[in-house]
């Protein structure tokens, strides 16, 4: 599998992807729960394994809100 630039995301745009507040995943981020990688200041984000580790989390709440 070839890997591009363009697979590695900043905070402000894995924010975007995932449609919550960047305050949001500052927090994911700093407790663990997110794959990523700290580069200096900054953090990245491979999209892969963002994606896979949305489909391996997705299973966590599939019960909650389906009363």
């Amino acid at each position: 599998m070839e890997e591009r630039l363009g697979d590695v995301l900043t905070i402000k745009e894995l924010a975007d992807y995932l449609k919550i507040p960047k305050s949001t995943l500052y927090k994911l981020v700093r407790e663990g729960n997110v794959p990523s990688q700290k580069v200096g200041r900054h953090w990245r984000f491979r999209k892969e394994a963002i994606d896979r580790w949305l489909e391996n989390t997705r299973g966590d709440n599939k019960d909650s809100g389906n009363d």
